[in-house]
């Protein structure tokens, strides 16, 4: 399971665009006066670029990515207020939580099995902020008949193993709220859907090569064919592509004065 920089960099400007601005703005607040930010499968760090402009001077970051490339890179925009853990996500017992005060995520718990994020809820006692998970929904416009085949395939892609077992997929956010809510959590969510428009026709071409190779895997006869009609029309099309942000705050935070609110 990995990704490549250059694919960051090209959704990076949806996924800033897509999150929820005032639960971004909780999550910050949530992290405390003095934040150390422990965040998980960071990349090249579009986490910390998003939630620099809301959180102090001073905010520390344990940055943990399997690809030591993408953790220099992270690192670098953390202007050097950040630790870099090379490490697989699935041995939560060695994350670095000690002293955290936020953990957060981008578009990573639709990567990821129900045990493990069951594991994750159950393991921290502090706020946690996890942005952009696919829900499994996605319209075009101008619509195809055969969207729906071609999202259904992709959904089922989606909740295949990735590395640590079955995905959670479109199932993510959901899953998410329970597992945190079952531990005790305040769990508050919001939609993040990306709004993609012919300005995006880059991104919107590899997202569809993306979306008809895995189609196709999981048995979308039609998948190649809508695939290639999509990227021929990406510089005249629109999509809505379903995301969701949640910010779990865990038992005691409103008491104790962290629980924030717009």
């Amino acid at each position: 399971m990995g990704f490549s920089a250059d694919w960051l960099a090209l959704r990076e400007p949806a996924d800033h665009a897509a999150r929820d601005a005032a639960l971004l703005r909780r999550a910050a607040r949530a992290a405390g006066p003095d934040p150390v930010i422990l965040d998980l499968g960071c990349g090249t760090g579009s986490t910390v670029r998003a939630m620099a402009p809301h959180l102090p001077a001073g905010t520390f970051w344990r940055l943990v990515d399997n690809d030591p490339h993408l953790l220099r890179r992270a690192a670098d925009c953390a202007g050097g207020q950040a630790e870099t853990w090379a490490m697989d996500l699935g041995d939560l017992e060695a994350l670095p939580l000690e002293g955290v005060t936020l953990v957060t995520a981008s578009a990573l718990l639709d990567l990821m099995p129900e045990a493990w994020l069951r594991d994750l809820a159950a393991r921290v006692r502090v706020p946690v902020y996890a942005a952009l998970s696919y829900d499994g929904d996605m319209e075009w416009s101008p619509a195809d008949a055969e969207d729906a085949a071609v999202t259904e395939a992709f959904n089922r892609h989606q909740r295949g193993d990735k590395g640590l077992g079955p995905a959670l997929g479109p199932d993510a956010v959901e899953t998410a709220a329970s597992a945190f809510a079952r531990e005790g959590f305040d769990v508050q969510h919001a939609s993040s859907p990306w709004q993609l428009g012919p300005a995006s026709a880059a991104l919107q071409a590899a997202l569809v090569e993306g979306i008809a190779a895995a189609a196709a895997e999981a048995g979308a006869a039609s998948a190649e064919a809508w695939g290639a009609m999509r990227v021929a029309d990406a510089a005249r099309s629109t999509c809505r592509i379903g995301h969701g942000d949640i910010l779990a705050m865990p038992p005691g935070a409103e008491r104790n004065g962290a629980h924030a609110t717009d």
